[in-house]
């Protein structure tokens, strides 16, 4: 199933590539070939760029994935990219053509983790140390809940304005993962969006950080997406 797939995993806000490190050992496991963005978080634009060339170097079947914002930055750079096979969105985003992230969360009361956002005067958003794991990754270790907190990349205000384009999303399969017990996308909002998707979905008693608490769960969606495609 998994020979000559590769999988591109694309973080999200406050994190790195490092967030996938309990998935990306799962996947090569499966016989995927395996590769992490790190987003520089500055526009939506320059992330989806990164991702683009990521893509771009290698001409192979590729499931691409995205956390949280990353769900926006997948919809955007898979447009026309012709090796991307499926996508799947680990409690993300996915805006539809002139939306954004700041639309999306317009439409639902704010999250509970909306509290820990500490705004920079330089545009820069950083989540609280202190507050890191209640409001992220509830479910997961102290240990795993530090780490997150203490490698968290901050993400320009402007991307929670910027816009997609042209969502992939409407012309490659996709597949969704709802976390039930989100403190910073509104579980609601992930349910409307995977429906208005048409997205294969499951959902689990997870925190925003389900990439860290269920790996497993997280990984058996992306292969089944690969299988699919």
């Amino acid at each position: 199933m998994a020979t000559q797939l590769r999988v591109v995993l694309v973080h999200g806000a406050w994190a790195d590539g490092s967030s996938w490190s309990k998935v990306i050992p799962l996947l090569e496991a499966e016989g995927f070939e395996v590769t992490a963005a790190q987003l520089p978080l500055s526009s939506l634009a320059d992330d989806a760029a990164v991702t683009r060339n990521l893509l771009s170097m290698r001409d192979v079947p590729t499931v691409l994935v995205g956390h949280s914002y990353g769900g926006a930055v997948i919809s955007e750079a898979a447009s026309n990219i012709g090796n991307v096979v499926a996508l799947v969105y680990i409690a993300a985003f996915a805006p539809d053509t002139g939306e954004s992230l700041g639309g999306i969360f317009s439409r639902q009361a704010a999250p509970a983790g909306a509290q820990s956002i500490r705004p920079q005067p330089n545009g820069l958003l950083w989540i609280d140390p202190a507050l890191f794991r209640e409001s992220f990754a509830q479910d997961c270790s102290e240990a795993d809940a530090r780490l997150m907190a203490a490698v968290q990349k901050p993400i320009a205000g402007r991307c929670f304005e910027d816009t997609v384009t042209v969502p992939a999303w409407k012309t490659i399969p996709s597949w969704y993962q709802i976390s039930e017990n989100d403190h910073m996308i509104p579980p609601e909002a992930q349910r409307w969006m995977a429906e208005r998707m048409k997205a294969t979905t499951i959902s689990l008693p997870a925190s925003h950080a389900s990439l860290v608490s269920s790996p497993i769960e997280i990984t058996r969606l992306i292969a089944d997406a690969a299988a699919s495609s």
